[in-house]
């Protein structure tokens, strides 16, 4: 009887022992979103009291440049405030991509909802002089950029969100 105890004992325990294997689970891929930020190229400035210019030749030259500029970056949005000068800068990328140019408000364009409708996703953003920046440093989470000066319309602005990590760069995009 002990030997059939102990049998069942060692059988038991054997089994219990038995080495559990683990399923490899592939690591959820790292979900990257990115913003890209310019401002609207050059305005015509001949009729200071017009508050809403169309752009100048070399403006438009440049909103071209942008078009070609974004030709290998897949976008997936576009937005632009309603003035002229800003519609007309993402007209010629827009066009070029495909994709209809979304109207923003700066002060509202910014939240939760709209990083979770574009998480994953490339989207242009075109502005103005204080507005780039102020919408770059709302979705980095700091004050680190100052408005662009007046006679500044190449910068280029690139904010990277994965996970937690947050990454913005600046740089000039000559023509």
């Amino acid at each position: 009887m002990r030997t059939i105890i102990l049998f069942c004992f060692v059988f038991v325990s054997l089994l219990s022992c038995k080495e559990v294997k683990k399923e490899k689970v592939a690591p959820e891929p790292e979900i990257v979103t990115t913003y890209y930020l310019i401002r609207h190229a050059e305005k015509d400035r001949s009729d200071s009291t017009n508050t809403n210019p169309a752009l100048t030749e070399k403006g438009l030259e440049r909103a071209k440049h942008w078009a070609h500029y974004f030709d290998s970056i897949p976008l997936n949005k576009i937005y632009s405030t309603d003035y002229q000068r800003t519609q007309q800068t993402a007209k010629y990328v827009a066009e070029k991509q495909k994709i209809t140019v979304e109207s923003y408000s700066p002060n509202a364009i910014i939240t939760e909802d709209f990083k979770n409708n574009s998480k994953g996703q490339k989207v242009l953003i075109v502005g103005h002089s204080n507005t780039t920046p102020m919408l770059v440093n709302q979705l980095i989470g700091n004050g680190k950029f100052e408005d662009i000066p007046d006679d500044d319309n190449s910068r280029l602005y690139v904010v990277t969100l994965a996970k937690e990590k947050k990454c913005a760069s600046v740089s000039n995009v000559e023509l």
